[in-house]
Parts: structure tokens; sequence; C-alpha cells
């Protein structure tokens, strides 16, 4: 559903524009947050639920999370607005769970069931009793009916029938979890594992009811900004296309700078450090037997996947800073004294920086989503700014880090570049299950000798859980960013900037 301006979306954009509204205006917070779901819930008619004392109940929660606070209980009495005193501070940090279900607006939808839609024509052939190993289907009234409770979820009776009638139904947020993090409540509804959930978010985006939300940062940091000190934001290269095709870089400078911060930076300046780090640990560790093969550090689901479920590839990993990370750094080097943003389009990096190791350089992570809302809340309409001074600060390559396979293809230009005797084998996966095959064969020993990119979002950051626009739109405004920037590789002494 990435791309497509649902109500879910325009939910989620209004609960972010109204939050960011009372960072920049209100002065009774507390009352202020108690009326804000009258003021979005329309109090006459529900429009999504069947009563709107239950829209106004999911919209108490998404507010919370929006503020960076935790969902209340649902067994104890709980104010809509404890612990916001305790939150309202610039610092603030994200704290686990990232992603949380709201259980009152979860459908309880079937986790994995097959059933016999409207669509059987009751054939005299009936297929799909003639191979159902268990005896699960018989006719009724003419038509196949499924007992679930002989069912096996084979799927052979969909596989044969001629008519598409018998549907596979699974729960969204469940099929789209790689790392089977999705289960189910005593009523039926999804919850989380956190064992098992690397912050990806494709749980969310895939939630057709909204009922599953990440923690936001914007309140804290519009406060941030209010107070007058230095905060400079850097940006993920994904933001080209968020805002619209006559939203250009220039033009995104000029507006977060209108928000109030003091410059901007691109991320992918720590991608093109990353890049020049990292050709020379293959050249030095995998190309000479050292390590049998190199994970990408750049993408923190992917990280996480592997320290979870493969533990025994932790020191296989890249050291290399993340190009979040790296960009902070660089950053304070030249403002010791300020704060600094990360804007992208990636939930996990929200608990990156909450790492201990990663706080002193990176003071708050929103999303592009997250942005918008601001911008709307200050009504500022990018399109209509005068052109900043263009941003030029990386290269093609590290630009190139926010679609999937650019990570490996920076790499392996930097390698064949200034290692030219050096033969490079390169993968790349996107989509945590694909991840997770290529690290079983890595495991087994089936990827020696490679440098292996791994991608939490089926596309890369371009496709993250907290981007605005469709891929396809998202790719193209890319490849555009990508061919305008003036240098197509960093030099090879790019790490000594990391250090």
């Amino acid at each position: 559903m990435r791309g497509i301006d649902t109500p879910v979306r325009k939910m989620r954009r209004e609960i972010f524009k109204e939050i960011a509204q009372l960072a920049y205006h209100s002065d009774n917070l507390n009352d202020d947050v108690e009326a804000l779901p009258y003021k979005i819930v329309n109090p006459e008619t529900p429009i999504y639920r069947e009563s709107i004392y239950r829209e106004r109940e999911i919209v108490r929660e998404q507010i919370r999370l929006a503020m960076g606070l935790s969902l209340r209980p649902e067994d104890a009495p709980v104010h809509v607005t404890q612990g916001l005193e305790e939150s309202n501070i610039d610092e603030k940090y994200y704290e686990p769970p990232m992603i949380q279900v709201i259980p009152s607006a979860c459908n309880a939808c079937p986790e994995n069931e097959y059933c016999v839609t409207d669509r059987c024509m009751g054939c005299v052939a009936h297929p799909c009793q003639v191979v159902c190993p268990r005896g699960a289907i018989s006719t009724v009234n003419g038509k196949s009916v499924i007992d679930q409770s002989k069912c096996i979820r084979c799927g052979k009776c969909k596989s044969v029938c001629p008519y598409d009638a018998v549907s596979h139904q699974q729960r969204p947020c469940s099929a789209a979890c790689g790392v089977g993090a999705i289960g189910s409540d005593g009523a039926g509804r999804a919850v989380i594992d956190s064992e098992k959930c690397v912050t990806c978010g494709q749980c969310m985006v895939s939630c057709p009811f909204g009922a599953i939300a990440d923690k936001s940062q914007i309140f804290q940091l519009i406060h941030a900004l209010e107070s007058g000190r230095e905060i400079i934001a850097q940006v993920a290269p994904a933001f080209v296309g968020q805002f619209g095709p006559a939203a250009t870089p220039g033009k995104i400078k000029t507006a977060l700078k209108q928000l109030g911060f003091a410059d901007v930076y691109e991320t992918a300046i720590g991608a093109d450090i990353g890049a020049a780090i990292e050709a020379e640990h293959y050249v030095k560790e995998v190309a000479t037997g050292e390590l049998p093969f190199l994970l990408t550090s750049c993408c923190p689901s992917w990280s996480m996947l592997a320290k979870k479920f493969f533990p025994e590839t932790i020191d296989k990993i890249s050291n290399a800073l993340t190009p979040m990370v790296a960009t902070a750094r660089v950053i304070k080097k030249e403002h010791p004294d300020a704060s600094v943003v990360f804007i992208g389009p990636c939930v996990a990096k929200k608990l990156e920086a909450s790492r201990r190791s990663v706080r002193s350089d990176v003071d708050f992570v929103i999303t592009f989503e997250e942005l918008t809302g601001m911008f709307e809340a200050k009504g500022i309409d990018i399109t209509k700014v005068e052109e900043e001074t263009p941003i030029m600060d990386a290269t093609s390559a590290g630009r190139g880090y926010a679609a999937s396979g650019g990570v490996a293809s920076a790499i392996e230009k930097c390698v064949q570049e200034y290692y030219p005797d050096t033969t490079v084998h390169i993968e790349h996966v996107e989509s945590l299950a694909d991840c997770k095959k290529i690290l079983m064969l890595a495991k087994l020993g089936k990827k020696n000798g490679c440098l292996i990119e791994g991608m939490a979002c089926p596309g890369g950051c371009i496709a993250g859980a907290g981007t605005n626009v469709a891929i396809l739109q998202a790719q193209k405004a890319l490849s555009s960013f990508q061919n305008e920037a003036e240098r197509k590789l960093p030099p090879q002494n790019a790490m000594d900037e990391a250090k």
C-alpha cells in the first residue's frame, strides 16, 4: 500500500500535523491532548469504524505513540496523558518497543485460512475435494465448503480450482513479516514478538486497519528547534521525490531551514565513507581469506536479523559506521555544539540512534512521513519556497545506497577503481525472507568470498516504512539525483573523515 494515499495514511499524517501544532502552539498541553481526539474524529458519524467511541479510542493510542509514549494497558485505568510530562523534554530518546499493535484497532484477521468464495460453480468434477489429503472439503447446497478443523492449509484445493474460487486469507501484517514475529493474543488480535522483531516496519505499512504504529520524536524535536539552539539536519538519499516532483532538493533544504534547522547535510556523505571503508575491508579481509564473507552494516534491520538469527555471523558484519552515524560525526566535528537530526525512510534507524554508542552522535530521528506533518503544521508549501543552494555534498555512489543493490554497487566500483587487481564477488538481497535465505547459505559456506548486501525493505530504503511515495516514483527521482552528482565515486581516503 506504499505510495497510495489511503485513509490510514491520511489519518497518520493528520495526527502528526496535530501533534506538531501542539508542540508549536499549546499553552495547556494536557487539556489540548485530551481534546485532540474530539477534534480529529467526526462528532456525529463514524467514518472508518462502527462507532465514534472506538474511533476516538484508537486515535488516543495513535496520539500517544506519536508523542513518543507507549500504549496504555488494557487491564488498568491509565490516563491518556500519563507519562506526558516525562516525555515533554528535548532529551527524550526512543524506548522499545518501537512498533506496537493497537488492540482496539486490530481486526483480528485470519492468520492462515483457505475458504471457498461465492465464485464456486459447484462443478461436477469437484477437483478441490479430490486432491484434499484430509477430506476437509464437502458439498453443501451444491457448493464446496472447507471444514477448518480438518484443513491443514496445504493449498492444493486452491491450485486446482478452475474458477479460482478458493481464497487464501492471510493476516497482512504477518505475511509482510519475514521473521515470523507476528503472533496472536487470546482474542485473535495481532501481537509482535519483540525477541524476533527487527523493527523494519513492514507490518505497519501492510496493515489496512492502521492498527500498527511506531513511536515518533517530532514533538520533542520541535521543542528543540523552538529553543533556538543549533540543530542540523542530515537527510537520507531517499529524500528526493518524497515531497512531490516539484520539491527539488534545493527547495527541501530551504523548507527545512524555515522549520528552524541551521543547516542541511546529505547522509550520503557517510555512505561515501562507508563504501570506501568496506571496499578496503573486502580487499584486506575477504579477498585474502581472513574472513569467509563480509556483510554490509548500513541497514539496521539486516544487522539485527543476522545477530538474532545467525549469531555466528556477528564477526562477519562490517564494522564500518552506518551512513547515519558517519555523517553525524562529520557534522559534530564541524559543529561540536549542535544537535543532529537524521531524516529518513527508516523506522529501524530510531532504535539504532537509541543505542548507547550512537546517542552522542544522533540526537533525533524522524521519517519523511513525520516531516510532512511538521511542514503541514507550519504551513510550509515546499513547491512555493525559494530554491536554496543546491545540495551537492555526496557522490553518485553514496546516493545510490537508497536503492536495493546500491550499497553493493558502490563498494564494487570502489574495489574496481582503487584495487584493480582484486576480483570482487557481490551478492545483494532485499526483503527479510530473502535475507534469511542468503544468511543460511553463507552459514553453510555457499557464499565464501562474497560481499553480501542485505536490505530489509523490498526495494531498499526508498521503500522504507516512513516513505511517502510509490517505489517506482522514488526510484526515478533517485536516479536523477545520482546523475546530478558532480563526482561518481568517493576518494580512496574518504575513510579518514570517519576517524
